[in-house]
């Protein structure tokens, strides 16, 4: 008789994906993808505060997602500002029973200068929102988040960060930074079984407009894309629920570049 199958090994079941019971703070979430964010992690059953420097964005998203049937709140969040970071940070553990599961660090700002020409104020503060903030929301948030496996960070990096690009070395460089504490921060964390990663993301948003209102730059930009487009930033939350969920429990220290290919 041949020998029996082995028995499969069951794979992820689409339950993995689901972030029901859990909660998150997502930053510059007012629009764009952390806005898209935002609502992707409510249809996947967490509760989601909404932060943004804009007041009535945050808000605004926030009562979308409770219309839609979902558990949001929302706060006013400069990134820089610590104070308002650990504020923050216990409103979104406070929507999820004194638990915060996930954090993403989304905020962003872009002054776009030739080096020659740059001012070091343009410099710092693109560094400070992009960079600083990771850090500042990051350590705010660590208290709140669980030694059960559910903890996660999700930083926010770009390909100007893995491969440089012209006009932009602040943002450029605080995006590398921020590859940079999301390893670290990766190892660091693992012994409380908290993972950290980073997606790289391209999709028609505020901070690209200046890029697709220009027709030779968006031209010279596509022509990088193998896939030919933008992305519309619901197309790249769903990489944010992978990696906020179960699905991605064995994944840390790692940058998912979602940018139809740009990088390879």
């Amino acid at each position: 008789m041949p020998a029996a199958s082995p028995t499969p090994t069951p794979g992820p079941s689409t339950s993995s994906f689901s972030l029901a019971g859990r909660s998150a703070l997502v930053t510059g979430a007012g629009n764009g993808i952390g806005a898209a964010v935002a609502h992707a992690f409510a249809r996947a059953g967490s509760a989601v505060l909404v932060t943004d420097v804009d007041k009535d964005a945050a808000a605004a998203v926030a009562a979308g997602i409770v219309t839609a049937g979902g558990r949001a709140g929302s706060a006013v969040l400069d990134v820089r500002d610590a104070d308002a970071a650990r504020a923050a940070a216990e409103q979104a553990a406070d929507l999820g029973g004194g638990t915060l599961n996930i954090v993403v660090n989304n905020a962003g700002a872009i002054a776009p200068a030739m080096f020659d020409k740059m001012e070091p104020g343009q410099f710092e503060r693109v560094v400070a929102i992009h960079l600083g903030g990771t850090f500042t929301v990051s350590q705010a948030a660590l208290p709140f988040l669980p030694d059960d496996g559910t903890g996660r960070i999700i930083n926010v990096t770009s390909a100007a960060g893995l491969v440089g690009t012209i006009g932009q070395v602040n943002y450029s460089a605080a995006k590398a930074g921020v590859l940079g504490v999301t390893k670290s921060l990766a190892r660091e964390l693992a012994r409380r079984r908290i993972t950290v990663n980073a997606l790289a993301p391209l999709a028609a948003t505020s901070m690209t407009a200046n890029i697709r209102g220009n027709e030779k730059l968006a031209a010279l930009t596509l022509a990088r894309v193998p896939l030919g487009r933008w992305a519309e930033p619901a197309e790249i939350a769903a990489s944010f629920v992978f990696f906020a969920s179960d699905a991605a429990s064995y994944i840390t220290g790692q940058v998912l570049a979602v940018d139809g290919g740009t990088v390879m």
